[in-house]
């Protein structure tokens, strides 16, 4: 008796079109992610400062590689290609897992490097996605519950982005010194470590990561245009990247390490980020972390602005406007935080 619904009915691999190195590239890629950046601080300590530029661009390339493979299309609805488009989302948060896995092990005092773990689980994650088998599926409907967490989500979203811009605009004051940094520093703490402030701010953080990769986990089975995709792919790093700041803080620097977080925590002194073996994935991790922030919070403008009526060009101007400024203040912030300064 024929499947009373043929979509859902399993179908082989060849029969759907959809192509093998969606699945296994972008992992493989990010598994070897950490050897460009020991590949970077072997050319920078030898002083080979060109070709320690191209690597930390190839680092960088990393996860655009994951987004470009999330914002694929291939005209057919499959369970591989919804695995094909998560496995590249989780490829684009790679810098801040990265980061993470590195501090847990750490603590942990484990004695084999960071790299012999990472790389094989993202092997093993390639070869799982391929070998999984294929069924044709049709996108889910959008659920009241995933609309209301939405809105939820966006609404915290907003009180957090006050914490975030004063945060921004505190570290950007490192252009002019260490020194300026911890005097806006000590201002902001005044408020956001008080004993009422900071509990709910931790909550307000952790309701965004879980609620964030609910809503990631849902629309990246619909798929949809690029500012969508990136929407998503912004939102899955963002949820890694404020997991491993709070861990970092909380647990490893306050509890485990009992140190302040304080600019020296931040940049890696004495060595600095670029010259040190370890803190030299904290580059990507911040400049991508900073970027996506601020581009995160214009995607969720421009699906503001087109439901109260903007015109889809101008909205997509609006976020290519606001996509370039984010990128143009991660660069201002790194540059102090690697050592440049102003006047």
């Amino acid at each position: 008796m024929p499947d009373a619904n043929p979509l859902l009915s399993p179908t082989p691999w060849p029969a759907t079109r959809v192509a093998a190195w969606p699945l296994w590239l972008p992992a493989v890629v990010a598994a070897f992610y950490p050897f460009l950046l020991d590949a970077f601080h072997l050319m920078i300590t030898g002083h080979a400062y060109v070709p320690a530029a191209i690597l930390l661009l190839l680092s960088f390339l990393v996860p655009a590689l994951g987004l470009f493979v999330a914002c694929r299309e291939t005209g057919l609805v499959s369970t591989r290609q919804v695995r094909a488009r998560r496995l590249a989302l989780l490829v684009v948060a790679a810098p801040t897992l990265y980061c993470f896995l590195g501090v847990n092990l750490y603590m942990l005092g484990s004695p084999v490097p960071d790299s012999w773990v990472w790389t094989p689980i993202w092997l093993a994650l390639a070869a799982f996605a391929v070998l999984l088998p294929n069924r044709s599926t049709e996108a889910p409907a959008e659920h009241c519950s995933s609309a209301a967490t939405r809105v939820a989500h966006g609404i915290s979203g907003a009180l957090v982005t006050l914490f975030i811009a004063f945060h921004l605009f505190n570290h950007l004051f490192g252009l002019l010194g260490p020194e300026a940094h911890a005097e806006i520093m000590e201002l902001g703490r005044a408020v956001y470590r008080s004993p009422v402030v900071e509990p709910l701010l931790v909550a307000a953080l952790l309701f965004q990561v879980f609620s964030g990769l609910y809503l990631a986990w849902h629309w990246s089975a619909r798929g949809g245009d690029f500012q969508r995709i990136f929407q998503i792919a912004s939102g899955v790093f963002l949820s890694v990247f404020i997991l491993g700041h709070l861990n970092a803080v909380f647990i490893f620097a306050r509890t485990w390490a009992g140190i302040e977080t304080d600019w020296a925590f931040a940049t890696g002194a004495p060595t600095g980020l670029l010259l040190d073996p370890w803190s030299i994935r904290l580059v990507p991790h911040y400049a991508l972390g900073v970027f996506f922030i601020l581009a995160h919070l214009v995607s969720g403008l421009r699906v503001v602005a087109l439901a109260h009526g903007m015109a889809r060009r101008a909205a997509d101007q609006l976020w290519f406007f606001g996509a370039g400024v984010a990128a143009l203040v991660s660069l201002g912030i790194m540059l102090g935080m690697t050592g440049m300064r102003l006047g």
